[in-house]
């Protein structure tokens, strides 16, 4: 019984780790490639501060989170009440993203201090970087499938998924917050005026071009 109970006890051990690092891994593999969210979030730090900046990164995070999360009580039912709609929000997200780039171009021409966004407060910029990284019907469906791998594995339990959703989160906190980083030092050397108006309008192109791109 006791070699039983140990025998058991190291196999929830490495079911664990295995967790852990399943979900650091998934965490990075959406949070590190370069989007329309990263130039957004720089420019968004630089423009105003490493407060604001985390927060912002903290609510990229959470919609990660929000996602695997849905990811892991959806299972096999994701594709199929995702598929539908994942046109009009890709539309969306296009919309919003081309609203952002004009709106943070006229911002920085006519008052290159001002952000150019209402997010200048932490919690304004949590939930401003939350709903637009929600509009993203790619993550879930990339989080759904590493879901149906594991189950289909037969190694996938409640707890499990509970520290892989965790892991998710840390691993996308962390980038998005070394990103919020750079912005800050960026903000700190182009801390003037034609510096300010200089990374608001590269950053306006950076998200028009890749709202174009999902387009294309």
């Amino acid at each position: 019984m006791r070699q039983g109970g140990a025998s058991e006890r190291r196999r929830e051990g490495v079911g664990m780790t295995a967790a852990v690092v399943a979900g650091l891994i998934a965490g990075y593999g959406v949070a590190i490639p370069i989007g329309a969210i990263a130039p957004l979030l720089m420019s968004l730090t630089a423009r105003t501060s490493l407060r604001v900046g985390a927060a912002a990164a903290l609510g990229v995070a959470a919609a990660d989170g929000v996602y695997a999360l849905v990811a892991v009580l959806g299972g096999a039912s994701l594709s199929r009440w995702i598929q539908p709609v994942a046109v009009p929000l890709r539309w969306i997200a296009v919309v919003i993203l081309l609203y952002l780039a004009v709106r943070i171009a006229l911002s920085a021409l006519r008052k290159p201090g001002e952000v150019g966004l209402n997010v200048s407060t932490p919690l304004r910029a949590f939930g401003a970087l939350l709903g637009l990284t929600l509009l993203n019907p790619t993550t879930i469906l990339y989080f759904g499938a590493l879901v149906l791998g594991w189950q289909a594995s037969g190694g996938f339990n409640g707890a499990m998924g509970a520290v892989w959703i965790a892991a998710v989160f840390v691993a996308s906190a962390s980038w998005q917050l070394l990103i919020a980083g750079g912005g800050a030092l960026l903000g700190k050397t182009l801390n003037t005026p034609k510096g300010r108006l200089w990374t608001a309008l590269i950053s306006s192109l950076m998200i028009g071009g890749l709202a174009l791109a999902i387009v294309m």
